[in-house]
C-alpha cells in the first residue's frame, strides 16, 4: 500500500504558505512535491483551516463506517427475504 507523506494538516499549512505570498515553484521544491500535486491539493483543500481539515477527515471516516453498517443491514434484509420466500 502506498504510504502518504503528508497529513491533511500539513497540506493545509503548505497551502497557507502559498496564500501568504510564497511562489509555487519555491514551495514545491522546498517540500519535494510536484506542481500537479500542489494544484490538486489546492482544488481539494483550498480555503480550509487546519481544524476544518481534521473535521473533514473525521467526517469521511464516519461516512465510511455508516456506509459499511448500511451495506451489512441491506445484506441481512436480503437474506431474510430469501429465507421467508423458501419457507412459504
Amino acid at each position: 500500500m502506498k504510504r502518504k507523506r503528508f497529513a491533511q494538516e500539513g497540506i493545509v499549512k503548505i497551502l497557507q504558505e502559498a496564500e501568504a505570498g510564497m511562489k509555487v515553484g519555491d514551495l514545491v521544491r522546498r517540500h519535494g512535491i510536484t506542481e500537479q500535486t500542489f494544484y490538486r491539493w489546492r482544488s481539494k483543500y483550498g480555503g480550509l483551516q487546519v481544524n476544518e481539515a481534521k473535521r473533514l477527515k473525521e467526517l469521511k471516516e464516519e461516512n465510511r463506517r455508516l456506509k459499511k453498517v448500511l451495506a451489512d443491514t441491506m445484506l441481512d434484509k436480503e437474506m431474510l427475504k430469501e429465507v421467508l420466500a423458501k419457507k412459504w
